[in-house]
């Protein structure tokens, strides 16, 4: 336990959370990473445990804890060895909800926030499109109003939840000459018609759905934006901070997660009369890997401490996106290789994982986007700041 960050509380809640996921989630893992569709029992089973609402206001059904509950959440969910799972459950509560309960109104957070915390109705966040990827400002959906109602036209992709939510949280342009001046968030309902989905086939995260969504002449309520109009490029940028660091935990947690299978894979593996643990250059590549797992966790630690507080952390949550995750695909390659052949095997956690942990550098800012951020901020001295409602 690091009792800088966590208390006995917490330690309780990850010990409880660990059982939940072994009788709850772990003997359905093989079923949803094969068909690709996570069946809805277990989301309102997370719901009835609160665990969708652990940094909630109370006055939703959330439980109003602090950030380091989130920390284990996310940890935790990383050692059952499926990307795709985790990253359903926490792109509905940490991409989705976050908009809700940050930008909707009283009537929005009354309808969804309180479902979405209860297990009910199942969120996506609709930002990135075909043709613009990491470059949100140029996103190409519109959000034209006429009358007392919003149509939108447009497609978005890559979107985790896709084709199985019910409500989409959606960024469109409503004033395209402002460019990202002119954009806005929405809530949309999933059944609300011109709008399709259609599955996409996954290197990784095989259990989760990914969907490119399209919409088509999409007639919502005046009242489903969220925020002022306007707002919805810097509501993004405020989000990305949280978003960035989510994905720098999973990432020490997942390659903290292969390096103890590997370590009690070489305690048991026979070589030469001895098992490999035994071996000088596997033990110095233990000890190289170790060292840097610890490293990057101690600094994702730091960076939630901070945003937990209220900080603005954008340029370090990039920077532990970019690390962490560059760490994990080199910890995760190298622990494969050290389970040699049956590393390669898809019987054992280390295939998967090097599958699912390839999405790191890639999703929710690409390395190559993070940094020129971090350069921006470094070098040219640019300021974020924080949207206001």
């Amino acid at each position: 336990m690091n009792s800088r960050y966590f208390t006995e509380e917490h330690e309780l809640f990850r010990k409880s959370f660990q059982e939940f996921l072994q009788k709850e989630v772990v003997p359905h893992i093989e079923k949803w990473e094969k068909t690709g569709t996570i069946e809805r029992f277990i989301w309102k089973k997370f719901g009835e445990m609160g665990y969708f609402g652990l940094n909630y206001p109370e006055q939703y059904g959330g439980m109003g804890l602090d950030i380091f509950y989130t920390v284990i959440f996310l940890e935790e969910l990383q050692k059952i060895n499926s990307g795709g799972f985790a990253a359903a459950m926490w792109a509905h509560a940490y991409l989705a909800m976050t908009h809700v309960n940050a930008e909707g109104s009283e009537e929005i957070k009354q309808k969804y926030l309180t479902a979405s915390i209860e297990g009910e109705k199942i969120g996506c966040l609709c930002i990135s499109e075909p043709f613009g990827g990491s470059d949100v400002a140029g996103m190409k959906t519109t959000a034209v109003k006429k009358g007392d109602k919003y149509v939108i036209n447009g497609s978005k992709t890559f979107i985790t939840n896709g084709v199985y939510s019910d409500y989409l949280v959606v960024a469109a342009k409503t004033n395209p000459e402002l460019h990202n001046k002119g954009m806005s968030i929405f809530i949309v309902d999933r059944d609300t018609p011109g709008i399709s989905a259609t599955k996409l086939d996954k290197l990784g995260w095989r259990a989760s759905d990914t969907a490119e969504i399209a919409f088509d002449n999409v007639e919502i309520p005046a009242d489903h934006l969220m925020g002022e109009e306007g707002k919805g490029f810097p509501y993004i940028m405020q989000h990305f901070a949280s978003e960035r660091l989510i994905m720098g935990i999973n990432a020490h947690a997942r390659a903290a997660y292969a390096l103890d299978y590997t370590l009690k894979y070489m305690s048991e593996r026979v070589a030469f009369g001895k098992t490999i643990d035994q071996f000088q250059a596997l033990r110095h590549g233990i000890a190289e890997m170790a060292s840097e797992v610890e490293m990057n966790r101690e600094f994702n630690y730091s960076i939630a401490e901070r945003l937990g507080k209220g900080e603005y952390v954008v340029k370090e949550a990039s920077m532990s996106k970019m690390l962490s995750t560059k760490m994990a695909d080199e910890v995760i390659y190298k622990c494969l290789q050290y389970l040699g052949g049956y590393g390669y095997m898809e019987d054992y956690p280390l295939a998967r994982l090097s599958r699912d942990s390839r999405l790191g550098p890639i999703g929710g800012g690409t390395s190559e986007i993070l940094k020129e951020v971090i350069a921006k901020m470094v070098i040219d001295k640019k300021e974020y700041k924080p949207a206001a409602k």
